[in-house]
């Protein structure tokens, strides 16, 4: 890793809280946009992240600016997560409940674009899912993770268990996975046999839009749930802080251990780097008074 001088970190630490600023507020604009496209007629409003301003001049050398500032980023950290989980409620809880939707998509597509929302948001951010594992219904949430599998050799009920409380931290039954399971047969995606081992489960039919029903998804829902993967890989990056501190930053061990944690993308890392940062240069103003 690269190692930096006191000087050399804190224009480092410039540099990524610049651009956060920046991402929260391109961001911010797009989902807002996007919302109102295609949500405003459920009469609720997204929650956003933050503006994060940010003085270039005042960071480097006023150590409350610097703090209040990297305050501002945690709390734009939280937002982002909210942002998403917001949408998830919003979409699951009232849209797919709307007269616009159900006059845009045949019954049918109704319950598939219910299912491919979960594997498009959960698929693809498996940590979003680890830490809010309840506000997609369990029933999409189940196939969401499990569906390559089932689809390439299928899965026994014990396997998706187990899949499951990865997630779940362990919470999760094997009575449950048994009853969701045969809602999604109902559904009539998979089949289910009986044997020795246990019970077994296999796609048997893929979770695909009608042609109509694909163009008004492509054209308006995707345009939305795209939204939360783009944020998340975008802003809960801060790669650029994995450094070694330099010999004459003051608590270097303790700093390096925060520092470490943002070699990981995710919400969880970016949170606990910046509120550990906060904690950090607070120490150093109640030591240098």
């Amino acid at each position: 890793m690269t190692e930096l001088s006191k000087k050399e970190f804190l224009n480092r630490l410039l540099k990524i809280v610049k651009k956060l600023s920046s991402l929260s507020k391109s961001q911010t604009f797009r989902f807002q946009h996007k919302w109102n496209d295609f949500l405003s007629t459920i009469n609720t409003k997204p929650y956003l992240v933050r503006a994060i301003p940010v003085e270039d001049e005042k960071f480097l050398e006023d150590i409350d600016y610097r703090i209040n500032t990297l305050k501002c980023v945690s709390q734009a950290i939280i937002d982002g997560f909210y942002s998403i989980k917001t949408l998830i409620e919003t979409l699951y809880n009232l849209y797919f409940n709307d007269n616009t939707f159900k006059q845009q998509f045949s019954e049918e597509d109704q319950l598939k674009v219910k299912y491919l929302t979960a594997k498009e948001v959960l698929g693809n951010l498996i940590q979003y899912n680890k830490l809010d594992h309840k506000t997609i219904p369990f029933k999409y949430n189940v196939i969401a993770r499990n569906y390559i599998l089932l689809k390439l050799k299928g899965q026994s009920d014990k396997s998706i268990l187990n899949n499951m409380n990865k997630i779940f931290n362990n919470e999760i039954t094997l009575d449950q996975i048994h009853v969701v399971m045969r809602e999604v047969e109902a559904d009539g995606f998979i089949t289910i046999k009986q044997q020795n081992e246990g019970i077994f489960y296999k796609l048997v039919k893929e979770i695909k839009l009608s042609e109509e029903g694909e163009k008004n998804y492509n054209k308006d829902i995707y345009q939305m749930i795209i939204w939360p993967t783009n944020f998340w890989r975008s802003f809960y990056n801060i790669r650029e802080l994995n450094i070694t501190p330099g010999m004459d930053l003051e608590h270097r061990d303790f700093l390096q251990k925060i520092l470490l944690r943002s070699a990981t993308q995710g919400f969880s890392p970016t949170e606990f780097v910046f509120k550990n940062l906060i904690n950090y240069y607070e120490r150093l103003k109640e030591e240098s008074t």
